[in-house]
């Protein structure tokens, strides 16, 4: 049996690329942060002091903000440490499991905010609504700040969008626990309190399910979104001298990227670096993957499951 391999990638190495990224998602995190932290303290206060549950919830969100922010910031810094002998990958998959983490911290607290709140509801406490109101507006203030520093780097990382969601969510519930201190305010209706917390902890369930989803996916190593494995498969079975394809695998490292290893065997035993170089620019071109190996075979090795025309 005679085979050959291709290496195909991109310049500055398939997985190695992202260091301008990941340097400008590190300082958004970094200011991000040091806003966060530091209103952190003072929320915490206010809802110990005015004993407000939707205060107390928007303050675990904000904790979990955080936690988030210093988790994600931690990972993209470990992320460009480059490959070496025992990550031959690199670092990049740990901002998987940081988002990963991030969404089951969201769910304890979301689920604890939830248990909670039914059972204040059903014995409601007095809330000091000025202050809970005075707390909630400047949370808002700095959730609105953050999002703007994070928009930037949400669509090009898992890490960083987790964490922008998080702070999302937590804006979100500053607008909540603003409007709950509005109505106790007028109304002197304490349960109104828990609701709010309630509906905070149900509005970021579904959010928090699609981050864990995707970084579940990547961790599985399934095939990218965004891509279709039979549309590759039979691009290449278009490839001219291809006579089958097997071993096909694509997975992704941290969510932006994609790699792809594959077998593929030749008519002609003599057309095996040509088949190959043809096979990696139609990738490139037609699917952007561009960090690609591909084995060529004149006949198939193992027991491959294989495709024919």
């Amino acid at each position: 049996m005679a085979a050959d391999h291709n290496h195909a990638h991109e310049p500055g190495g398939g997985h190695g690329g992202h260091n301008h990224g990941a340097g400008a998602s590190s300082k958004r995190l970094g200011i991000a942060l040091a806003l966060t932290t530091a209103f952190l303290i003072a929320e915490i206060v206010g809802a110990i002091a005015f004993d407000s549950l939707a205060l107390l919830s928007d303050a675990a969100h904000m904790f979990t903000d955080s936690a988030a922010l210093a988790i994600a910031l931690a990972a993209v810094r470990i992320g460009q440490r480059p490959p070496d002998d025992k990550r031959t990958f690199g670092y990049r998959r740990f901002e998987i499991l940081a988002a990963a983490f991030n969404a089951v911290l969201l769910f304890v607290v979301a689920g604890y905010v939830l248990v909670e709140g039914i059972g204040r509801f059903f014995d409601p406490r007095p809330v000091e609504s000025v202050g809970m109101l005075a707390v909630a507006a400047a949370g808002l203030v700095i959730n609105l700040i953050s999002m703007r520093i994070l928009a930037g780097g949400k669509d090009s990382s898992l890490n960083v969008k987790g964490a922008y969601l998080e702070v999302w969510a937590d804006m979100l519930g500053s607008i909540g626990v603003i409007g709950a201190a509005i109505a106790i305010y007028f109304t002197g209706y304490y349960w109104i309190d828990p609701i709010v917390a309630i509906a905070i902890g149900l509005w970021v369930l579904p959010r928090t399910w699609i981050l864990l989803r995707d970084t579940t996916h990547i961790l599985l190593q399934g095939v990218p979104r965004g891509f279709d494995l039979k549309a590759i498969r039979s691009a290449m079975l278009d490839v001219e001298g291809v006579s089958g394809v097997h071993d096909l695998h694509l997975w992704s490292i941290a969510g932006d990227d994609a790699s792809l290893t594959v077998h593929v065997i030749v008519d002609d035993e003599r057309e095996l670096d040509a088949v190959r170089q043809a096979a990696a620019n139609m990738l490139a071109s037609r699917f952007d993957i561009r960090h690609a190996t591909i084995q060529t075979e004149a006949e198939p090795c193992g027991d491959g499951e294989e495709l024919h025309d």
